[in-house]
């Protein structure tokens, strides 16, 4: 019998957080970034990493 997935947090997966910067990267191509636009990309990097190492800890 499989294990029993881990129950979930409610947190994103990685591959969402991922989509999430890439939807974001896409809509500033071609523009110079604002501050603001930096703060939210180091934002998401941040989910993006805490998913990451959700995923690799066997947490979702």
């Amino acid at each position: 019998m499989p294990p029993t997935p881990p129950p979930s947090t409610g947190a994103p997966l990685a591959a969402d957080a991922n989509e999430a910067i890439r939807r974001f990267v896409r809509a500033r191509r071609g523009r110079a970034w604002t501050a603001e636009d930096r703060a939210e990309y180091a934002r998401l990097l941040e989910i993006w990493t805490s998913a990451v190492d959700r995923t690799v800890a066997g947490v979702r």
